[in-house]
């Protein structure tokens, strides 16, 4: 394992050499299945953002949203987990959100350079998923990683590699290994051997490089506001309430029209393991209240129709409802899923295809209900 003062000297040199790539999908069937698509997933809908034409480097692509504020997204086979805003302002860069492992952040920074030869001075987490986190140890000291106390007090605690979200998306990686090796013996058609050897290795690379993370807490947190000056531009931090987790932070430039969301927004149904729903419900109303023209969201492409956010509010407060009301008549968690009918919003979601709801969310909602959550 590289040493963490090797890795920030190498940073903050600005002479990163190039990790690994990881030839794999990101468990793609675990996201889906939450309701939270890969990088690039989501419903599909909205304007792609900006008139330019996106830069690609080695591994991420960059698309200008407006001038100085860019959309990276994984371009190559390099497992990324979710999107990162850049904002390149006058001296320095702000990247929000660190990815999913120290070679991806590391990927990002060396990546930068396509598109600036400024240094990252500021970084930020939106919130304590280990997707948007855990690229934190790669930074060096003077570097402030941002976010909202919360979300340091849950890294700190170790939440960001433990508990349901990170054993959903990533403590099955070793049991469908073996599975995959065990299918291995068996086939003998080569092109599907191949084809297996290829997604085989690729979680086996993946994994190996989870190994090197060291989940490294902020430096700098708010609990309501925070707001930078760098050059011309002005930067805001915003907690305006439990959401997604209980510490989301909506980054907003008010000169630039633009909020980075993370995943209290995404390009469809977020992940709602962690989620305060009805609270989320009224979160996003103190959002709507911002001046904004683009949404860069946690995964998906930026897009600017606002009633998309109307549209995601339609469908917690559908689902909390349902859930609240089969909770008070005794049906458990699992039957309240199967029971649960969100078809009424099929037109905006496109993955419901009948009755149903996702168990992890309703479980969540029962337990928020039973005083159980965490």
């Amino acid at each position: 394992m590289t040493g963490r003062r090797e890795r920030l000297e190498r940073l903050d040199t600005g002479a990163i050499r190039r990790r690994s790539v990881i030839p794999a999908v990101l468990l793609a069937g675990a996201w889906l299945h939450a309701g939270c698509a890969p990088d690039g997933g989501g419903d599909g809908a909205g304007a792609e953002g900006g008139d330019a034409a996106p830069t690609e480097a080695a591994h991420f692509e960059f698309t200008e949203v407006v001038p100085g504020v860019y959309h990276a997204q994984g371009a190559s086979d390099l497992v990324v987990g979710s999107n990162a805003g850049v904002v390149v302002n006058e001296a320095d860069v702000l990247l929000v959100d660190s990815h999913i492992s120290p070679a991806a952040a590391n990927a990002l920074v060396e990546d930068l350079r396509s598109i600036t030869d400024r240094p990252v001075r500021y970084a930020a987490n939106t919130h304590w998923h280990f997707d948007h986190a855990h690229g934190n140890q790669v930074y060096p000291p003077e570097v402030e990683i941002i976010s909202h106390e919360a979300t340091r007090a849950a890294i700190a605690a170790g939440r960001s590699n433990s508990g349901r979200s990170y054993e959903l998306f990533v403590g099955s990686i070793p049991g469908r290994i073996a599975q995959m090796e065990a299918t291995l013996d068996t086939l003998t058609d080569e092109a599907a051997r191949a084809e297996l050897e290829a997604t085989l290795e690729g979680q086996r690379t993946y994994y190996a490089q989870l190994q090197e993370v060291v989940p490294t807490p902020p430096n700098t947190t708010l609990s309501e506001r925070l707001t930078l000056y760098r050059g011309g531009r002005e930067i805001q931090f915003h907690f305006f309430g439990r959401a997604h987790t209980e510490g989301d932070v909506i980054v907003y430039l008010p000169d630039d029209r633009v909020i980075i969301t993370g995943d209290m927004l995404t390009g469809g149904l977020p992940y709602m393991g962690d989620g305060y729903v009805n609270e989320w419900i009224e979160t996003l109303d103190r959002v709507k209240a911002l001046d904004f023209d683009w949404i860069i969201p946690g995964h998906g492409d930026p897009y600017q129709e606002r009633e998309r956010i109307d549209h995601l509010q339609a469908y917690l407060r559908d689902l909390w409802d349902q859930s609240v009301a089969l909770h008070g008549a005794g049906v458990s968690p699992e039957d309240a899923a199967a029971r649960i009918d969100l078809t009424a919003h099929a037109d905006n979601f496109g993955g419901i295809a009948g009755p149903g709801a996702n168990p992890v969310a309703v479980l969540r909602i029962f337990e928020l209900l039973d005083g159980t959550a965490n």
